[in-house]
């Protein structure tokens, strides 16, 4: 892992930066990426030498940009910088192979973690992954258990879609949460701000989505689709 330092081989540390989306829609319109890229570069020291950008689903664990990434941050003995370790891989074998590549790779949101905490962080995402796909899994089997009958949302009748898009903006209504950012981002919107860079004002002011994730344009737009529910 990399240290916190300003030199390497007797110069100014230069960066790799490698960043993922989960979808081709997020890839082409940049949303996912720009709050990666600002965290990246708030948190370098040093100029960033090449950007590498994965479309890839977070469970699959071949990704031709990021062996790209490791073996360019190898060639021009720069560190590997990413915004969020989870954008890596939730999977803590894949993790490991990283660890012992020999690449020198740094987390924004783990500044200082070393190979022991790396190793444990990443046992414990997987951990809670396959924790959650258990509990989905066992909800679902008691669902069906007592008579509930599956499908894909877009096979229910319109009137069970219009009464599930109703009971969801009703739930985000009553979150307090929810009516202040709507409060700041209908203010800002007035003032000429597009969503992007609404999103980006209310997660610097500490707002997240009722998932607990950063904003992006998508979720400003539903945030403010609510005024007119």
């Amino acid at each position: 892992m990399a240290k916190k330092s300003s030199i390497s081989n007797g110069g100014p540390l230069r960066y790799v930066a490698y960043y993922r989306v989960s979808t081709r829609a997020q890839g082409d319109s940049g949303l996912g990426l720009e709050g990666q890229r600002a965290a990246v570069a708030g948190f370098v020291r040093g100029p960033i030498i090449a950007e590498f950008t994965e479309v890839e689903s977070g469970k699959n664990n071949q990704r031709a940009q990021l062996s790209a990434a490791i073996d360019r941050a190898n060639q021009e003995s720069a560190v590997l910088v990413i915004a969020k370790l989870d954008r890596l891989s939730r999977n803590a074998s894949f993790i490991f192979t990283l660890r012992d590549s020999g690449v020198n790779f740094q987390c924004v949101d783990m500044p200082d973690a070393n190979t022991l905490t790396i190793g444990i962080f990443a046992t414990l995402a997987q951990h809670e992954r396959e924790l959650i796909s258990s509990r989905t899994k066992a909800a679902l089997d008691a669902k069906v258990a007592q008579g509930a009958k599956l499908g894909k949302p877009e096979n229910l009748t319109a009137d069970a879609r219009a009464k599930g898009a109703a009971g969801n903006v009703a739930r985000a209504k009553a979150n307090e949460n929810n009516r202040r950012a709507l409060s700041m981002a209908t203010s800002l919107r007035r003032s000429g701000k597009n969503l992007t860079q609404i999103a980006d004002q209310l997660n610097t002011s500490g707002f997240r989505t009722a998932r607990g994730c950063q904003f992006q344009a998508t979720q400003v737009s539903r945030l403010l689709d609510q005024q007119l529910s």
